[in-house]
């Protein structure tokens, strides 16, 4: 929806948050019924998916009176003013409990906002309710022992993915319309390739990482807005983006654009899938032809590519976060070893990378980003598959995809190499497999050009037959 009208075909917690903060704005719908809405979805459905860890209730209603009374005031209102929004129980909420998915932070209440979270607040937004995850955010499945185990929308069997699987659940079954996620490997766009909303990956400290747990790993880590649209995800983007004066990777000015000199409307673009990353589900692969197919039917210049030089991202990057996270769970979790879920436990007895391993990873991170520095000298936008699969069942250590026998890391093969890199990449919803699994494309740009993925990623926004239907709930 773009017109800011309330569609009687979705209710109210199925509408966009732009459309919200629209309707809020014209006083067509409270800030009072929109949270409203919202919690009652919370009570209808999230028995069944066990998204949300802690609820804000209260709170949301009282600032939802006070976002109307600022409305009926004329007071300034912010983009996002008067519309809940749901938040990864990895970052920080003053005064609410982060419990980052583990027995070691049970309990833990914050005094301060991460900046994602202070930002979202900042353009008026809601906060209602933090977001399942796995422990310390380390696995592709959102399961813990403190808030348990959650459950994919479209198939209660099948996960919704991590580590920011919760958020994905809880957007695409309409319990917040936008939220903030975070991602390591795959985090943000795996799960929202997993459930059918979109997720942006923007370019390595293109967005503040301040109070996102764990810290030590920043330099692959990203927080990224989440939503049921490509258009909303553009807006969270909007008001994430830039320095806080405290991340030291986040130092580029907000304005900044490195696709700004690009011909309107005709793109160089590249595609690839299971020539890449393969095994890849047929079904995918034929997505990724079809929006490839697409774009180039919007004038765009779309042709096969080959990416020889990928080598084994995933490995490099599982080296380097691994050998920095590892010594800090260990110290953290000396003495409480049996608290850990089995992800934690697994972290533990990890041995610490040599230092010639550790010196090979880095060495392959930067060779990649050559690479790509040359790719991107050639393309605008790469186009690609974002998990290899369609989601998978709980637990899963082995998977089997285009008959092939895989393990379950491999649902991370065409994600990681862009966090290796640092460059940015949109999940977008696209189309559904035989199974009536979403099916998400992935849009990979040059550094600092989230602008160009947004706008093609709005084009192919569930133009692939991912259509408007709803989670059976």
């Amino acid at each position: 929806m773009t017109d800011a009208t309330l569609s009687r075909a979705d209710p109210i917690h199925y509408q966009d948050a732009t459309t919200l903060a629209a309707l809020i704005r014209k006083k067509e719908v409270s800030s009072r019924e929109v949270v409203q809405a919202h919690l009652d979805r919370i009570a209808a459905v999230n028995p069944k998916i066990n998204a949300v860890v802690t609820l804000m209730a209260e709170d949301a209603l009282r600032a939802a009176d006070a976002a109307d009374k600022a409305v009926a005031q004329g007071a300034v209102l912010g983009p996002l003013h008067g519309v809940p929004f749901s938040i990864k129980d990895a970052l920080d909420t003053a005064g609410v409990p982060t419990q980052r998915g583990s027995k070691l932070f049970a309990g833990r209440i914050p005094t301060a906002d991460a900046t994602a979270v202070a930002r979202f607040k900042a353009a008026g937004g809601i906060a209602l309710m933090k977001s399942n995850l796995p422990e310390f955010s380390a696995w592709t499945e959102t399961d813990n022992l403190v808030t348990g185990r959650t459950n994919n929308p479209w198939n209660l069997d099948r996960t919704p993915g991590g580590s920011s699987g919760g958020e994905s659940a809880a957007i695409a079954a309409g319990m917040s319309p936008i939220g903030i996620g975070s991602d390591v490997a795959i985090s943000v766009r795996g799960p929202a390739a997993f459930t059918g909303i979109a997720a942006l990956k923007a370019t390595q400290g293109r967005v503040p990482f301040t109070g996102h747990y764990p810290a030590v790993t920043k330099r692959w880590w990203h927080v990224g807005a989440m939503a049921r649209s490509v258009g909303d995800v553009a807006l969270g983007y909007s008001i994430l983006k830039g320095p806080d004066g405290i991340d030291g990777y986040a130092v580029h000015p907000r304005e900044a654009d490195a696709g700004a000199d690009h011909i309107p409307g005709r793109l160089r673009i590249g595609w690839v899938a299971e020539a890449a990353f393969g095994p890849v589900d047929p079904e995918i692969a034929a997505a990724v032809a079809s929006a490839a197919a697409r774009l180039a039917d919007l004038g765009h210049d779309v042709e096969p590519v080959d990416l020889p030089f990928l080598g084994n991202p995933l490995g490099a990057l599982m080296t380097l976060v691994f050998g920095e996270i590892v010594p800090t769970i260990k110290a953290l979790a000396a003495g409480r070893e049996g608290d850990l879920h089995a992800i934690g436990a697994g972290i533990v007895a990890t041995p610490d990378p040599t230092f010639a391993a550790y010196l090979e990873a880095e060495a392959q991170g930067e060779a990649l980003r050559s690479a790509f520095a040359g790719f991107f000298e050639r393309y605008d936008v790469l186009l690609t598959p974002v998990n290899p699969m369609t989601a998978t069942p709980h637990g899963a250590q082995e998977l089997v995809v285009d008959g092939k026998t895989v393990p379950w890391t491999h649902v991370m093969a065409a994600t990681s190499p862009f966090n290796l890199t640092g460059l940015p990449a949109l999940s977008v919803p696209y189309a559904f497999s035989s199974e009536h699994l979403p099916i998400g494309i992935q849009l990979v740009g040059k550094w600092l050009d989230e602008a160009t993925l947004l706008r093609l990623g709005a084009m192919l926004d569930r133009k692939g037959g991912l259509d408007e239907r709803r989670p059976a709930l």
